[in-house]
């Protein structure tokens, strides 16, 4: 099989939605949506984390390359990227089980803990409503100190 075919045979929502847009589904986005569907929704990386565990893994991606695949990949709504002021940014697989959920954040070593709260998804309808907003998601950001770094 020759190296161009292979994107061709590959059939996925990833590889579908790029295909409808024009561009291919090359093994460096392959592997790092694969990564993200291995560890499971929930599960928080930054672009270095993800590079390390796919040079771990004897993948030879650059960080560049995963700069440009995290971003390609939220705006293609298979990844959520979560902005972490103290600790840049941080990606999670999409995923109906994990909708609208709020993220508990550590501003000295920036683990991320998820939470669910109904009260903040009241406040979050109450608050669109009144303002002649539809809601799609609500989502709360507390940042703290982790016991770690206490």
């Amino acid at each position: 099989m020759s190296f161009s075919s292979q994107y061709q045979v590959i059939t996925s929502p990833l590889g579908d939605g790029l295909h409808k847009d024009g561009k291919r589904l090359t093994p460096q986005r392959l592997k790092v949506l694969n990564l993200f569907e291995n560890i499971g929704a929930g599960n928080h990386l930054s672009a270095e984390e993800v590079h390390a565990k796919l040079i771990k893994s004897s993948s030879k991606v650059s960080l560049a390359t995963i700069y440009r695949t995290l971003r390609l990949l939220v705006q293609m709504g298979l990844l959520h990227e979560l902005e972490i002021s103290e600790g840049g940014h941080r990606y999670e697989l999409l995923s109906n089980e994990t909708a609208d959920h709020h993220h508990l954040i550590c501003i000295r070593c920036g683990r991320t803990e998820e939470f669910e709260s109904d009260e903040v998804l009241k406040a979050g309808k109450v608050a669109a409503k009144v303002n002649g907003f539809t809601l799609i998601e609500s989502s709360l950001n507390v940042r703290a100190i982790c016991p770690n770094c206490i």
